[in-house]
């Protein structure tokens, strides 16, 4: 998969090809459904697909300060791209001035000028251009013009823990900062992820025999709620199965907010300095001052089976469909 960063990053001998455009925080189950159509469709016309999206986010820009968490980085969005089929991302920096381009203007420079869309797909709230004005009717009207088809994908509503909600990265979000990472794993289509480079801690985990990664978290992203979690910690290509612990220490009277993973019966990694990955599958407990160390550890004896348990019955159902 081709990734670009900015229009001039574009082939100059770039053909038509099929586009869709949006921020696509997550990749959700919604956005699978809208990228895996505009890929099916360009399959079909024989042409490449193209998703646009944008950075930083273009809420951050045009108003400063109110940037969402993040559910997934822009490199970790281009893997799952590319896992559904795209052959191409193109990153557009979002700038004040780019936010000030019509829609009109948005439509000839970027899907005509420089992508020569043959088509575009879209959900149907899609906005863009200036203060958000153009909408899929107008896209669908430039199309007349500027000779490209327009197709709008309605979004599947999400099932319990979105009560019939479309998928959302917004409500994604709720669901994470409440907790709720089992509710966020059913629209996102897999475990919500949390990433970032091993630093040195106060090392009490190893010191209590059950060693943690302390992960420094990118700017920005989405991290659940305080509390301990099953999950897996992700090191390159495997996966071992972990019991996670979110927030700040309150055992030992910590105050700085932390992300910490203990791999399951493995006390033997060197992971400072590793850019790992989080996966959260279940919430366990909220966070709690126990009377003792040794009250501490035997409710984390019981974090790590019931982590242990929870990741087991999760694979055992993955392999059975």
């Amino acid at each position: 998969m081709q990734r670009w960063r900015g229009l001039e990053d574009i082939p100059q001998d770039w053909g038509r090809s099929v586009v869709t455009i949006g921020s696509y925080d997550g990749v959700h189950r919604g956005h699978q459904l809208i990228i895996g159509r505009a890929v099916e469709r360009a399959r079909e016309l024989g042409v490449p697909s193209v998703v646009v999206t944008f950075d930083p986010h273009p809420s951050e820009v045009v108003r400063p300060g109110s940037h969402p968490p993040l559910l997934a980085p822009h490199h970790r969005r281009a893997e799952l791209m590319a896992e559904l089929g795209v052959d191409a991302v193109l990153i557009l920096p979002f700038t004040a001035e780019f936010s000030k381009l019509s829609p009109a203007d948005f439509v000839v420079k970027v899907l005509v000028d420089k992508l020569h869309a043959k088509l575009v797909v879209e959900g149907p709230n899609f906005r863009f251009g200036h203060r958000a004005a153009g909408d899929v009717e107008f896209l669908k009207e430039l199309g007349a013009t500027y000779d490209y088809g327009v197709e709008v994908i309605d979004l599947y509503v999400t099932g319990e823990a979105g009560g019939g909600l479309p998928f959302s990265s917004t409500l994604t979000r709720r669901l994470v900062a409440e907790g709720d990472v089992a509710g966020a794993m059913e629209i996102l289509g897999r475990p919500h992820r949390v990433e970032g480079v091993v630093v040195q801690g106060a090392q009490r985990g190893r010191e209590l025999g059950y060693p943690t990664a302390n992960v420094e978290t990118l700017p920005h992203t989405a991290i659940p709620a305080d509390g301990v979690y099953a999950g897996w910690l992700v090191v390159g290509e495997e996966a071992m199965p972990a019991a996670i612990s979110v927030g700040t220490n309150v055992q030992f009277d910590a105050t700085e907010r932390t992300v910490e993973a203990y791999a399951i019966d493995r006390t033997d990694l060197d992971l400072y300095g590793l850019h790992v990955a989080v996966d959260f599958l279940a919430y366990l407990r909220g966070m709690e001052k126990f009377e003792s160390i040794e009250a501490l550890l035997l409710c984390m004896a019981g974090d790590v089976k019931r982590a242990r348990d929870l990741v087991t019955a999760h694979e055992s159902q993955v392999v059975a469909r």
